[in-house]
């Protein structure tokens, strides 16, 4: 009986020992996994044809609240950021090329390519990055027209994703000569699919009142606190000729505009060229800094909302850059124009 006993027990401790060895190499795994920790987004990459270096990364709607270094060793790389919802990150490399990536918290998403060919370069992980870097790889050989056609389908298709909203920005809102009844529709699917979207919203009121945003027309009224804390409104901008701008720390062109608008205002003088700027960034320290670093010492608005800024809707602003041009009295000369036509309507308004 002793003996059967013992065998009993020697089977039961030989289970429990299996239950342990079981639970530990779960942990281990557990562990050892490559995944992100909680409340983490994890970027990882391997590039062929770039041994050493770095590139850049900012985000256009608040995942990073100012621009990013991600350093290159060994052809590898590996980033890791707080992110406690869905953000869209864009990778800027020393060409200034430019790879969309969607992240989220507690993803991690794989970029693996050739550097010498960047618009092949895959991103995966998630399925919204899949998706992106299947259109991506589609349209890389097409015309423009064909892109933008392949993105409204795609938008069409996917409006409930991020991946959307940042096809809509670059393809429609940052179009040249926008298609404002296309970027409409467009819009207002992905709001139908994500209705708590604010910077759909925002741009849907935008498009909605674009009215307000022509050539001829009386700048809408505002009201706003500067960086610095004091108030700026519409009847503020009584020179000859007045420029808003938008502009932001992840945007190089718009910072050529607002240093170009700096050497005109010195030339003008600020009686005769009022500038206001709209800065986008998510961190007004940063927009501090920029302003100081280039000088600009006109009011600058920076609310820290992005987007949001209620400002860019009552004015119909919703690029970066953009511009509008006033007289004394709030008459609207031109607005959106690039910035060799920029300069060129400045000199001419102040002949």
């Amino acid at each position: 009986m002793s003996v059967m006993r013992q065998k009993v027990k020697r089977i039961w401790q030989l289970r429990l020992l299996l239950i342990l060895i079981t639970y530990h190499l779960s942990l281990i795994t557990l562990l050892s996994s490559c995944g992100p920790d909680r409340g983490f987004f994890r970027l990882e990459g391997e590039f062929r044809g770039f041994n050493q270096g770095e590139f850049y990364v900012y985000s256009t709607d608040g995942g990073l609240r100012r621009p990013d270094t991600i350093g290159v060793k060994g052809g590898r790389f590996t980033y890791q950021v707080p992110l406690d919802s869905a953000a869209t990150f864009v990778l800027v490399f020393p060409n200034f090329s430019e790879i969309p990536v969607i992240g989220a918290s507690r993803a991690k998403v794989e970029i693996e390519g050739d550097a010498s060919h960047l618009k092949e370069i895959e991103v995966r992980g998630t399925k919204e990055n899949d998706l992106l870097t299947g259109f991506r790889l589609k349209v890389s050989e097409m015309m423009p027209p064909e892109t933008v056609r392949e993105a409204a389908d795609f938008i069409t298709k996917h409006p409930e994703t991020l991946a959307s909203t940042f096809l809509l920005n670059k393809y429609f809102v940052q179009a040249p000569t926008p298609d404002n009844k296309q970027m409409l529709s467009l819009a207002k699917a992905i709001l139908e699919a994500r209705p708590g979207n604010k910077r759909i919203a925002a741009l849907v009121r935008h498009l909605e009142g674009l009215q307000s945003l022509r050539d001829g027309a009386t700048l809408p009224k505002f009201t706003a606190i500067d960086i610095k804390g004091k108030p700026i409104s519409s009847g503020d901008l009584y020179a000859p000729v007045n420029v808003i701008t938008t502009w932001a720390s992840w945007n190089y062109e718009s910072q050529n505009i607002q240093r170009q608008l700096r050497r005109r205002e010195k030339e003008k003088g600020a009686s005769r060229l009022r500038i206001l700027s709209i800065c986008l960034d998510a961190n007004a320290k940063e927009c501090r800094r920029l302003m100081d670093r280039d000088s600009i010492t006109w009011a600058n608005i920076c609310d820290e909302r992005m987007w949001d800024n209620p400002i860019l809707a009552t004015l119909g602003l919703s690029r970066i850059p953009d511009n509008i041009i006033t007289d004394s009295q709030g008459r609207i000369l031109a607005h959106s124009l690039p910035v060799a036509e920029l300069n060129k309507k400045i000199e001419e308004l102040l002949k």
